[in-house]
């Protein structure tokens, strides 16, 4: 039945937009009366509201958001959530064909296709997954808004724009909307406008910073790091990205030398896999031993971090006694 739904995925700008179509679809929506948004701390009055009727309206929308219903059971481990959800799917087992007078739409980030509720959604319900687009379709997507504002851009660039913000479908629009602006119609987006403009990934500007150490441009590689810092960057996500960077260079080598597939040691997803050049470039500049050394050192600055830390929150103790 169209009214008891499930749509999760990675794809944020498709699923949001799938929300907004059942909403529009829906009509008139009145918070509280034929319309519930159930988040996590509302979730145990879920059935609650499937039974209480939406006085004067045909039909009630009840969007469940991203409360992790459809985890992986396991049976060594209570979950409250996942109690709910075997709750929810005995409460659509025996009463499918009176719930006609609601419609049902529960958005996950990911879903466990063994899941109770998930079984059951795909016996009584719709199931769509929203998967990120790989880079030919983030590059045909790019291309088609930029022509239906009347701006130039060649592939190349939009690629370049893929690499320095990432594969997320939402945050490319918001970036090239931006660059539309900018060269208006009639104009051109080029690398000096998305330089200029976009926000790049941290995960982007590792790439630089490796790149520099690699062809021993220390200076270089302190003023990437400089300017991360200066853009307020916490320093402990800028050391967890480096730290999984470079194990994924120590991945390739290691991939490298045993012959094994290295998109599958990096465990890239379909869209990433054009990274995979670049990972192999940037392991060049190291050795084997090299990358284990930086890999430990991170360790050991996390680990001497934290011992200081604790040594100052014991004499602040000592003090106050």
């Amino acid at each position: 039945m169209d009214n008891l739904r499930l749509i999760y995925g990675e794809n944020t700008y498709l699923i949001e937009r799938e929300i907004k179509a059942v909403k529009k679809q829906f009509g008139e929506i009145v918070q509280g009366i034929n319309y519930v948004a159930i988040e996590q701390n509302t979730l145990e009055n879920l059935i609650t509201e499937i039974e209480t009727p939406s006085f004067g309206y045909p039909k009630k929308l009840i969007i469940v958001n991203k409360c992790n219903l459809l985890q992986k059971e396991l049976k060594t481990k209570k979950n409250k959530n996942i109690e709910i959800a075997q709750k929810l799917a005995n409460y659509i087992e025996e009463n499918n064909k009176e719930l006609d007078s609601i419609i049902l739409l529960i958005v996950e980030e990911t879903a466990e296709k063994t899941n109770t509720l998930y079984k059951t959604i795909e016996k009584f319900g719709l199931i769509k997954e929203y998967t990120e687009l790989k880079p030919a379709e983030l590059v045909a997507q790019l291309k088609n808004i930029c022509n239906a504002y009347k701006v130039e851009i060649d592939n190349d660039t939009i690629k370049y724009i893929i690499e320095t913000c990432g594969t997320s479908l939402q945050e490319l629009i918001n970036e090239i909307r931006k660059l539309i602006e900018y060269a208006g119609a009639g104009g051109k987006i080029d690398k000096k406008a998305v330089d200029l403009l976009a926000i790049p990934k941290i995960e982007s500007v590792i790439f630089d910073l490796t790149d520099n150490l690699g062809r021993k441009k220390t200076k270089e590689a302190l003023e990437v790091l400089k300017n991360l810092i200066y853009n307020k960057e916490p320093v402990q996500k800028i050391l967890i990205t480096l730290y999984n960077h470079f194990k994924k260079l120590y991945l390739v080598k290691i991939a490298q030398k045993e012959n094994t597939d290295i998109v599958k040691a990096l465990n890239l997803k379909p869209n990433q896999t054009f990274l995979t050049t670049k990972y192999k470039n940037q392991a060049g500049y190291f050795s084997e031993q090299q990358l284990r050394t930086i890999l430990e050192e991170l360790i050991n600055l996390d680990t001497n971090s934290k011992l200081r830390k604790n040594r100052f929150k014991y004499r602040i103790r000592i003090r106050t006694l």
